[in-house]
C-alpha cells in the first residue's frame, strides 16, 4: 500500500481573498461549481470554512462511487477537507498572483491499495481526479469573473 497523490493548479482571474471565500462557501459557491462527479451533496454542519461538515458521493467512474463525509479545517490559511470514512485529505491553497489574480492549488492524498490494483490506482486515479479538479476550477473562475 502506498500513498496516492493527485494535484491540480490554475490561475484564477480574481483576488485571493475572494477565491478563498468562494472555496470555503459550502452552502453556496462550492455547491454551484461542483462537476457532475459529485452528487447527494449536503451540508451537515456549519457551511462556511472551518467547522463545516459536508457529505457527497464522488463517482470516479460509473462503477467506483465513494460516499464521503468531510470535515473542514483552515490551518495556516489553507482549506483542508478530511474524509472521515477514509484516509483521503484534500488541501486547497490560494496565493495572490499578478494583476489581482490568484493561483489555486489543490492536492489530494490517500492510502492506496496494494498489489496490481494499487499500481493501477496510483497510475490512473490522479489523472482522473486532476480532470475533475480542472473542471471545478474552471467553473469557479467562471462564477467569480
Amino acid at each position: 500500500m502506498g500513498q496516492v497523490v493527485a494535484t491540480a493548479e490554475r490561475v484564477v482571474n480574481a483576488p485571493a481573498e475572494r477565491v478563498r471565500a468562494a472555496l470555503a462557501d459550502y452552502t453556496g459557491t462550492r455547491r454551484e461549481v461542483l462537476p457532475e462527479q459529485f452528487s447527494d451533496y449536503r451540508v451537515e454542519a456549519g457551511g462556511q470554512g472551518s467547522g463545516t461538515r459536508v457529505h457527497w458521493r464522488f463517482a470516479a467512474t460509473s462503477k467506483r462511487v465513494r460516499e464521503q463525509d468531510v470535515e473542514v479545517t483552515e490551518p495556516d490559511g489553507t482549506l483542508v477537507e478530511r474524509d472521515t470514512r477514509s484516509s483521503m485529505v484534500t488541501t486547497w491553497t490560494v496565493t495572490p498572483a499578478d494583476s489581482g489574480s490568484s493561483t489555486v492549488r489543490v492536492r489530494t492524498t490517500w492510502t492506496g491499495a496494494g498489489g496490481i490494483g494499487g499500481f493501477f490506482e496510483r497510475t490512473f486515479a490522479p489523472r482522473g481526479l486532476r480532470r475533475v479538479y480542472d473542471d471545478l476550477l474552471g467553473r469557479l473562475e467562471g462564477r467569480l469573473t
